[in-house]
């Protein structure tokens, strides 16, 4: 109880706060329980996809217009809570979120139309994004608490929990219902915040964290950005933008190719996107290492440039085995894309720059789908898959043309 008293004390700011704090290495493995969780949700979801559709009677064009509500659900309830954070602290809306998120996942196995399909993912995607907003606004303050880089942990951490939730999810396709299915990831992940989220209850967040958490010293950023400082703000976020889009892409799209233009079966579908999940964690586990080695712009310009190697590989590729490796080189490549395109928005703008090109980002999640799903009906799914390249090398090319962008 000392421990945990004065760790408390020391990330509210309370009396003797001045003192060193203990290492909180408990609230760090409770968030990163809550971002793997995330991912092995969110992948579990994935991989059930081919059978929803089929169970629905969707076409590849409504049903990327019903996948539209996950992304649609999580930027609306991106603007809403960020208040709540505020108001009630990032560690109880998580908390809530870790209970939100399980229950919403049944939801789709129960459809039969694509317009019920697109209105219960509005409720899923709602629970996902309040999830991914909270949990990074507390990993953000532990960061910044710890005064050392390890949010790339966080999102590894994510990473790895898709991979295992793919994982899981091909070697039961073939003999579980996606009702099933669905239903045993639901009582998981309540298991799962049962556990971690007294942890965090535990070491709760104040409302308006941001002030409460000591912060090192540096330059501050106006809250308005200036007409330059704005425009290359909107240009890291349409960096981020093309990064979210290939990870839509891959987690929405990629098991129905195999299945659908492959022929791959269930479990060797699954295992697309576990791949890209587990070379992603991998990417962002070695980020620190790559950005002191090359910096932020090599780093960025020679992920894009991978990405879209291994992304036009994956999509036309004329076997399950090479399009697999064309996913998996595709995910080491955007594996760091988005981070440093938000972190160098947030060091040019500060909180303003990061609000803006995240915002951006998400963005290209929200587009995605549908953008993929038209495309597939009027040409093919690989030839849609295609432009995940060619906005993996759009960012490349932007990453380098901004190189210089964070010294003006």
């Amino acid at each position: 109880m000392p421990q945990l008293n004065k760790l408390r004390t020391a990330l509210t700011g309370g009396p003797g706060g001045d003192t060193a704090p203990p290492s909180p290495a408990r609230l760090r493995t409770a968030l990163t329980v809550f971002f793997a969780l995330d991912g092995f949700l969110f992948a579990g979801w994935v991989v059930r996809i081919p059978a929803i559709k089929h169970q629905t009677g969707a076409t590849a064009s409504t049903l990327g217009l019903a996948l539209l509500g996950v992304s649609a659900g999580a930027v609306i309830t991106m603007m809403l809570t960020g208040r709540l954070c505020r108001r009630y602290g990032s560690h109880a809306v998580t908390v809530v979120c870790g209970v939100l998120l399980p229950l919403s996942i049944t939801l789709p196995a129960q459809t039969h139309s694509a317009p019920a399909l697109g209105l219960v993912l509005l409720l899923f995607g709602a629970a996902y994004g309040g999830m991914n907003v909270a949990a990074n606004s507390a990993a953000v303050d532990l960061v910044t608490a710890l005064r050392r880089p390890v949010m790339p942990s966080f999102h590894a951490a994510f990473s790895l929990g898709g991979m295992v939730g793919a994982g899981l999810g091909g070697l039961v396709a073939g003999g579980l219902s996606p009702s099933a299915h669905l239903l045993a990831l639901a009582g998981i992940g309540l298991a799962v915040t049962a556990v971690a989220g007294p942890v965090l209850l535990r070491h709760r967040s104040a409302p308006g964290t941001s002030a409460a958490v000591p912060r090192p010293s540096g330059p501050k950023h106006p809250h308005r950005m200036a007409g330059r400082a704005r425009r290359i703000v909107i240009l890291f976020g349409v960096i981020a933008l093309c990064t979210a889009y290939g990870e839509g892409a891959l987690a929405e799209w990629g098991a129905l190719h195999l299945t659908q233009d492959l022929h791959a079966a269930p479990g060797l579908a699954a295992a697309g996107y576990s791949l890209f999940a587990l070379t992603m964690a991998i990417g962002r586990l070695t980020g620190t290492t790559l950005l002191e080695r090359f910096g932020q712009t090599r780093t960025l310009v020679a992920g894009g440039a991978t990405a879209a190697a291994g992304m036009l590989f994956g999509a036309l590729a004329p076997t399950v085995w090479l399009t697999l490796l064309g996913f998996a080189v595709a995910g080491l490549g955007l594996a760091n894309i988005f981070p440093v395109a938000v972190g160098r928005a947030g060091a040019l703008a500060g909180p303003s720059g990061v609000a803006a090109a995240s915002t951006l980002g998400y963005g290209g999640m929200l587009l995605g789908p549908p953008v993929i799903g038209f495309m597939a009906d009027w040409f093919s799914l690989p030839v849609a898959l295609t432009t995940v390249a060619l906005l993996a090398a759009t960012a490349a090319v932007l990453g380098y043309g901004a190189r210089n962008a964070a010294h003006t």
